[in-house]
């Protein structure tokens, strides 16, 4: 385990890694997951394996710190991803990343694009108010103390047991505070960032959450867009070979 200070008061961000080559693949997850858990298995295929991989827990996350006082912005995320890859050298990464991690993918390629060479995005949030059925807006809908007293407990019985399972390890607040971080969005909006940015683009689409939104202007941008046949939120989980690929580079 690693670590780098995120917020000038002690708190770190904390990641795993393996060695390997450079550039490195950086891993970064969703809302209320952890990134060993949904990447761990990917990385370790065969068509990735001899590359650098670092697994990264945002803040309020997994196994890194979760100040009380930090606002869980995407800036504020971007900030601390960025802390983790200054301290681990890793300049000019690709960076993986799910959902809500791909939002504050796309804010760090923006605020520091020496970090970052490439982005591989699953379903990362585009816009700023997401649909009432993102989990997302479920969380945000609440006021911040009545979710940490007792609505963080009625969410983690209403979402499925594989996201339970790494929900729970998350800080209610920042919890809380990154969903409505995420429902904010950013200036400008993470669609208008990915569409200016001049790298390779990939973003996977779950062919069972329906027609990605925009998708033309992002095509038009250079934005590779691959929809994954039978597989959902969780491309990862659903279709591993398919995802594998896209990170590789070999379809």
């Amino acid at each position: 385990m690693k670590q780098a200070e995120f917020d000038g008061k002690g708190n770190c961000v904390r990641w795993t890694e393996t060695a390997g080559d450079d550039p490195a693949r950086v891993y970064v997850h969703g809302l209320g997951a952890a990134s060993t858990v949904y990447h761990a298995h990917i990385a370790a295929r065969p068509e990735l394996a001899g590359r650098r991989s670092l697994f990264v827990d945002l803040p309020g996350h997994g196994i890194s710190d979760r100040p009380e006082h930090f606002g869980y912005t995407l800036d504020d995320h971007a900030d601390a991803l960025a802390a983790a890859l200054d301290e681990a050298g890793a300049t000019g990464a690709e960076l993986i990343a799910h959902s809500m991690g791909g939002s504050v993918a796309i804010v760090l390629a923006h605020r520091r694009p020496d970090l970052v060479s490439r982005l591989v995005l699953t379903e990362a949030n585009l816009d700023p108010c997401p649909p009432v059925t993102a989990g997302s807006s479920g969380i945000a809908s609440y006021e911040e103390d009545d979710y940490v007293n007792g609505g963080h407990a009625r969410v983690l019985e209403k979402v499925g047991p594989q996201w339970a399972a790494t929900m729970r390890l998350a800080d209610p607040r920042a919890l809380h505070r990154t969903a409505t971080g995420l429902f904010r969005g950013s200036n400008p909006t993470m669609r208008r960032i990915l569409e200016g940015l001049a790298i390779d683009r990939v973003y996977l689409q779950g062919a069972l959450s329906g027609e990605l939104k925009g998708r033309e202007g992002l095509e038009d941008a250079g934005v590779r867009v691959v929809t994954v046949p039978g597989a959902g939120h969780n491309i990862m989980f659903d279709d591993p070979a398919a995802f594998a690929a896209e990170i590789a580079g070999t379809t």
